[in-house]
């Protein structure tokens, strides 16, 4: 297990977002002698904790040539991720599925993810005990899904989640010291949410800082014997 006095690189993709930079901040405080490095599409953060690189994470020649920028990356963090835009939402039924809007959610929640694990996959493999993880959502479980709709985003996220599934086998052999996790934020008090947010609890309304708190719990536990799995914000695990 790492320890807070252990020099890692660190890289959150999507530090910019509520979770991410939430995360950014916990990581720089948690561990300050590592190098921490993010990443943004639109609006660099204020934070002054690492060092951050504009990059449009569903963008292949993009995401190859930032990962150049690394000979050894011991944690690597996706935070990027897409719930609406200002012209639609979540489908509450079948009827208003529409094709630009699928692969909007496929490009932005699916595709972040497998190229960062194509051209990171050597910076990796050069830790002695590295971490590929993702913001995933509990409604991206098939075997959790009791409620139906949202098709786009359930979709997307539970093709994310077969990635992982299947990167973490595929890494056993080739990166052997790698844990690769989908994680569960809970719900988080983000733009992403907030439209959302009217019947959540409030107790189970987590601010960002409170979800990056328990992720970074979560990170710090995974290892290459729990590879593969999906993860609550609690530390429990969720079926796919």
């Amino acid at each position: 297990m790492m320890t807070a006095n252990t020099q890692m690189n660190i890289v959150i993709i999507g530090a910019s977002g509520g979770i991410g930079q939430a995360l950014t901040q916990a990581i720089a405080e948690q561990y300050p002698e590592s190098n921490l490095f993010g990443t943004y599409l639109r609006h660099e953060p204020k934070y002054t904790g690492a060092t951050f690189s504009q990059l449009d994470a569903s963008d292949d020649s993009a995401v190859a040539a930032y990962a150049k920028n690394f000979d050894c990356v011991d944690w690597l963090i996706n935070c990027v991720g897409f719930l609406h835009n200002e012209e639609q939402g979540p489908e509450k039924t079948v009827r208003h599925i529409e094709t630009e809007f699928f692969l909007e959610n496929i490009t932005r929640n699916t595709l972040p993810s497998m190229l960062l694990a194509r051209y990171f996959q050597g910076p990796l493999r050069k830790s002695p005990q590295s971490v590929f993880a993702t913001i995933s959502a509990k409604v991206g479980s098939i075997n959790d899904n009791h409620l139906g709709g949202w098709f786009s985003y359930r979709s997307s996220k539970a093709a994310l989640n077969m990635f992982l599934k299947g990167l973490a086998i595929e890494w056993q052999r080739a990166l052997p010291n790698c844990s690769v996790a989908a994680l569960h934020p809970g719900t988080t008090d983000t733009m992403l949410s907030k439209p959302f947010q009217k019947n959540v609890p409030k107790e189970k309304l987590f601010s960002p800082g409170q979800s990056a708190g328990y992720l970074l719990q979560v990170i710090e536990q995974l290892s290459a014997e729990n590879s593969g799995q999906f993860w609550s914000w609690d530390g429990s695990r969720i079926s796919w």
